[in-house]
């Protein structure tokens, strides 16, 4: 077995990890290693937006997940895209912008205990790697954008470029009801209804290898990167005084096995799922579950896979007449070519979407304090995701419930690292979230009855008019409902005496006994103890930003102490 050396080794070249890398080997006296088990980020489809479509459920770009047959579901089992390529999720998701509300950071330092995790300590980090369209040249930000956003940084976000009729009548209806107009979803309080901003430039996806690996990076002589590399398990070894450190990874390339140590930190950037996977076939979990599977326990962590959080939207669709919608365009010949020649010509249109293209924010009945609930607006409908789209005019409202106290698990099923772990979400399993359920479906009624899309002629096709209680209606959410694709929680960080915390607030893992993991971070989305407001790619973004700047100035105090 080969056995190579670096300063630091970054698991997963996705959201978290590509920052990572580029944050550590600006760093030219640290040799920086980044681990990607997918391919390079060349395919075609993933520069082009709605190129989402051709990637997701492709093996050259995801892991191809399932979920666990889901009891609040009606037993269905639902496909868990995650990527699978450099870039990560970024290469495959629905690009939209969103940080979440400020609350969502000031209630992870009241949990962790730390107030670097609270809105105004978190702000800095969004703005510093922002280039936010706002402050292109020719363009005059409003008085607050310096405070709320940045322009000097890689991760660009820019409007979208196009508009629907529909949707126009969609933002009409939602302000008749009651939820203001509103130009920025990002600055603390996201309630309102607007288009969402995208992380695209020029009209391309802009992932996160675009962003922080080139060319910044792969012009480094101190930064290596291999693709179509897996790790199979972390090396963690103890000290003469019981003390566990975490010395590397080893990989498989697919022809050969490769120890690869860190001097100095090992980063894991594998996501909400790979992370606790990886974690628990190199014997960090609950002991139980890996004594099951033969593994050796190194620490009994038994929050590593729990905690495990997730957005489900419900689809409703509404049929509608006398609007343009992509359910008719893409059906007929003419149609398909125009698509095809708007984005040739322009970079605009439908080419030029994402998933989502209108968004709201607003309450799912009156006595919640906050935004409680999330809308994602589409001009079209189909009856599942990649699933052709219906041949009637159609438009589609989904609303997530986006604190949900209903929690899930990633659990390994065997020792071997070529399995899929079992993901079991627990959709709407509490109370709590199969009222939010029903009620965020009278809101979306409420909505469509306004006499703004009244010239449209809405009529509810899901899931149904005739559904009025609240048991018909959490029946039919369970029916309807899918995720967006947003799992998080699953290494969450937390408090000394939480005992389902897996990290610190410095996101350094825990060894069971009080003390720490040395040379060990998890940076993705599992650290979040709690679920962010929207979309969760942005959020993992700012999580990296911090962690990179905690692990260089840990190198700079080590190399103090030496001197």
């Amino acid at each position: 077995m080969n056995e190579v050396r670096f300063d630091y080794v970054v698991i997963g070249a996705g959201t978290a990890g590509a920052l990572m890398a580029n944050r550590l080997s600006a760093d030219t006296q640290r040799r920086v290693l980044l681990i990607e088990a997918g391919g390079k980020d060349d395919y075609l489809w993933i520069r082009i937006p709605v190129g989402y479509l051709y990637c997701i459920g492709n093996p050259r770009t995801d892991w191809l997940y399932n979920t666990e047959p889901e009891p609040g579901l009606n037993g269905r089992v639902l496909r868990y895209p995650r990527g699978k390529t450099l870039g990560g999720c970024t290469s495959i998701n629905g690009m939209i912008y969103m940080r979440g509300q400020s609350r969502d950071y000031d209630q992870w330092a009241q949990l962790t205990g730390d107030p670097t995790w609270c809105w105004d300590n978190v702000l800095p980090a969004f703005r510093q790697h922002e280039d936010h369209w706002r402050g292109d040249a020719g363009q005059t930000p409003d008085a607050q954008f310096a405070q709320f956003h940045g322009h000097a940084g890689e991760w660009r976000v820019e409007k979208q470029r196009l508009q629907w009729d529909i949707l126009n009548a969609f933002a009409a209806a939602a302000v008749q009801a009651g939820i203001a107009h509103t130009e920025d979803f990002n600055r603390g309080n996201n309630e309102g209804v607007g288009y969402f901003e995208v992380n695209q430039k020029s009209g391309w996806r802009w992932n996160s290898a675009r962003a922080f690996l080139r060319p910044a990076c792969t012009g480094r002589p101190n930064f290596t990167q291999w693709t179509h590399a897996q790790v199979t398990r972390l090396l963690i070894a103890r000290d003469d005084r019981g003390a566990l450190r975490c010395t590397g990874a080893q990989v498989c390339n697919g022809s050969e096995r490769i120890s690869v140590h860190a001097q100095c930190e090992v980063l894991l950037c594998a996501g909400s799922i790979g992370s606790p996977q990886l974690l628990q076939l190199s014997g960090i979990g609950p002991g139980a579950l890996l004594r099951e599977h033969g593994i050796q326990v190194c620490a009994d962590l038994p929050g590593v896979g729990q905690n495990l959080q997730d957005h489900l939207q419900i689809r409703s669709v509404y049929k509608i007449s006398g609007a343009r919608t992509l359910n008719t365009l893409a059906h007929s010949l003419w149609g398909k070519v125009s698509i095809g020649l708007e984005y040739a010509l322009r970079r605009s249109g439908p080419m030029s979407m994402s998933p989502s293209q209108l968004g709201a924010f607003t309450r799912s009945s009156p006595e919640h304090l906050w935004p409680n609930i999330e809308y994602h607006v589409q001009p079209l409908s189909l009856d599942a995701f990649g699933e052709p789209l219906h041949r009637f005019p159609a438009f589609t409202a989904s609303v997530c419930n986006l604190n949900p106290s209903s929690r899930g698990t990633v659990r390994i099923r065997s020792p071997r690292h070529e399995d899929a772990p079992a993901i079991a979400l627990n959709y709407l399993s509490t109370a709590e979230d199969r009222k939010v359920a029903a009620d965020s479906l009278r809101v979306t009624r409420h909505i469509a009855a306004q006499r703004a899309l009244a010239p449209y002629h809405p009529e509810e096709w899901k899931p149904g008019a005739q559904y009025q209680s609240d048991e018909d209606l959490t029946r039919l959410a369970g029916d309807i409902g899918s995720t967006i694709f947003h799992p998080v929680g699953t290494t969450k960080m937390g408090r000394d005496d939480d005992p389902l915390a897996v990290l610190d607030t410095r996101l350094r893992v825990r060894d069971g006994r009080g003390g720490l993991i040395a040379g060990l971070r998890v940076v993705d989305g599992g650290a979040m103890p709690t679920i962010t407001s929207g979309n969760t790619c942005s959020p993992v973004l700012m999580i990296a930003e911090k962690a990179a700047a905690w692990v260089r100035e840990n190198a700079t105090k080590s190399i103090s102490s030496r001197g």
